[in-house]
C-alpha cells in the first residue's frame, strides 16, 4: 500500500514538472526601458544580447525560438521569468534577428536547443598544411647570433657591473659649516 502511495506521488511530480518537449504560442519581447535592469539569473539585460525570459525552463538553458510566420529562428538563453500572458519575452536582438520587432508579438514555437556533439571540422578538411622548418642559428666570428650584422656589437657592459648601493647613511652626511 504503501508502495503505491509513493509511486503515484513520485509519478504525479514528474509528470508536473516535465516540460514538452516543444510548445507553441505567443512571444513578445523586452521594452527599452529595462535596459541595465538585473535579470533572475542576476545578470543585467543588455538588449543587444540573445537571450529570453521563460516560465518553466530553468535559467541558464538554451531555447531554439521559431517564428511560425516567416519561418526564421533564433537560439536565446533563459536569463529571466516572464507572466502568464506569454510563453516568452524575448530580448530586443532575438526578436529583430526573427522579424517580430515591428508588430511586437508573433506565434512562435519553443524547443530546447541541444548543440549536436562532435568536431566541427576535420584534419582532414585542411589541406596543404604547412610544415616548420628549423635550424639551429649559426653564429658570427665575433661571436653575435647571425642575424646581427658583424659590425654590430651586444651591449652586455652592464650584464656582469655590480650593482652600486648608496653607503651614506644619516649619520655620516656632509654637515655646511
Amino acid at each position: 500500500m504503501i508502495n503505491r502511495i509513493f509511486l503515484i506521488i513520485l509519478f504525479s511530480v514528474i509528470g508536473c514538472t516535465l516540460l514538452p518537449a516543444q510548445e507553441q504560442g505567443m512571444a513578445s519581447y523586452y521594452s527599452n526601458r529595462l535596459h541595465g535592469r538585473r535579470m533572475s539569473d542576476g545578470s543585467r539585460y543588455h538588449r543587444d544580447s540573445l537571450t529570453c525570459a521563460h516560465k518553466r525552463y530553468p535559467l541558464g538553458t538554451m531555447l531554439k525560438v521559431t517564428n511560425l510566420k516567416n519561418g526564421k529562428d533564433v537560439i536565446v538563453k533563459v536569463t529571466d521569468r516572464c507572466g502568464s500572458r506569454r510563453i516568452i519575452d524575448l530580448s530586443y536582438a532575438a526578436a529583430k534577428q526573427i522579424g517580430i520587432v515591428s508588430s511586437g508579438v508573433a506565434m512562435v514555437r519553443v524547443e530546447k536547443y541541444t548543440p549536436q556533439e562532435g568536431i566541427p571540422f576535420k584534419i582532414n578538411d585542411i589541406t596543404d598544411t604547412p610544415e616548420l622548418d628549423f635550424e639551429i642559428t649559426e653564429r658570427n666570428e665575433d661571436g653575435t647570433p647571425i642575424w646581427m650584422k658583424s659590425g654590430d656589437k651586444l651591449d652586455i657592459k652592464h650584464i656582469n657591473r655590480p650593482e652600486r648601493r648608496h653607503t651614506r647613511t644619516a649619520g655620516n652626511r656632509k654637515r655646511n659649516k
